[in-house]
């Protein structure tokens, strides 16, 4: 029987983080933590609604077809519960407390929303994530190893869209247990498209290949999969977890769709991992001014998440206090925080 991992709501007292010390423990020892209550309804209930428009639906012709992995719909996407779900206080008031870090000190590396169809073995490929083989994420984020286990950098987020119960296609984790946790050896590499390990996302694909010309390795990741536990999710469901957590997507069921966002921050000075987007100020091109719109509605600790330095940078002067303004100023920007903030 699979070992299923259940969320936890956060907590809600006055003088907490919305974050518990045990979610925040989880994650820094375990690898991850599964969060119930995160978000406000209402804000999934609108990014949900978005999904149901922008995608096709389960029963759509064009779902077998849909191959758009992680790139459907990113940051900033003129959607203003997409956009607001990516920088809501509570979600970056996570991410501070599991790096210990003000959000100032915090950079949104990745946000994309996007739909996974349950498929039938005919309409699965080589190329497909349907039953992934288990991984970590950082090869596709940096071009260096991460940082040691208890140096974590960034924070990797799913947040959930659909119902478990419905569909399928839990997110199966490993914890790690403790320094001295065989299944998480230094460095972690033991896996196809990391090194001289061809790249392959099928769990069957990748563990035959690994039985063929790597028996040690593909014994080792034998115990992967049994230690792993998968996430049982509902509607706004968020999982917590980091580039070097041993993860995978299992199957839907057919005829079925999920939707989720997934996301990242890193530290501030993390500045060797990517971010994966086309950089937010590209969407600057957008006739609909939508960007300047909302870089203005923004607080300082959201604009500092895009990179906009905060109160006190060096970056500040009455020069830039002036050019700031005269830039976004008609959308409503604010500069009284940055100029008051200046020395003398």
């Amino acid at each position: 029987m699979t070992a299923e991992l259940v969320a936890a709501g956060p907590a809600t007292g006055p003088d907490h983080g919305p974050l518990t010390a045990a979610q925040v423990d989880g994650w820094r020892t375990a690898g991850f933590a599964l969060v119930d209550g995160l978000i406000p309804a209402d804000l999934l209930g609108e990014v949900q609604a978005l999904g149901e428009r922008r995608f096709p639906a389960a029963d759509d012709p064009g779902a077998a077809d849909f191959r758009h992995f992680g790139s459907a719909l990113v940051f900033p996407a003129a959607e203003p519960a997409f956009d607001g779900l990516t920088l809501h206080p509570r979600l970056l008031a996570a991410v501070g407390q599991l790096l210990d870090r003000p959000v100032s000190g915090l950079r949104l590396t990745q946000s994309t929303l996007w739909p996974k169809f349950g498929r039938t073995a005919n309409q699965s490929d080589r190329g497909g994530n349907d039953d992934q083989r288990i991984h970590v994420d950082y090869p596709n984020h940096m071009l260096v190893h991460p940082t040691p286990w208890d140096r974590p950098a960034a924070v990797e987020i799913i947040v959930y869209h659909s119902d478990r119960r419905h569909c399928g296609g839990s997110t199966a984790v490993v914890p790690r247990r403790g320094r001295d946790d065989p299944l998480y050896p230094w460095p972690i590499v033991a896996s196809p498209g990391i090194g001289d390990l061809p790249w392959i996302d099928p769990r069957a694909d990748a563990e035959a290949y690994l039985s063929e010309h790597r028996p040690e390795l593909a014994a080792f990741r034998r115990g992967l999969y049994e230690r792993e536990v998968h996430a049982d999710f509902r509607p706004g469901t968020v999982l917590l977890y980091r580039h070097d957590t041993w993860h995978r997507g299992t199957p839907l069921r057919p005829g079925t769709r999920r939707l989720a966002q997934n996301l990242t921050f890193r530290l501030t000075e993390a500045t060797w991992i990517d971010t994966l987007h086309k950089g937010w100020s590209w969407s600057m091109y957008r006739p609909d001014r939508s960007t300047e719109r909302l870089v203005a509605s923004l607080s300082v600790d959201q604009r500092s998440v895009l990179g906009v330095p905060p109160p006190g940078d060096p970056y500040w002067c009455p020069a830039t206090v002036e050019a700031m303004t005269a830039r976004y100023g008609p959308f409503g920007f604010d500069p009284s925080p940055y100029a008051d903030a200046i020395d003398g």
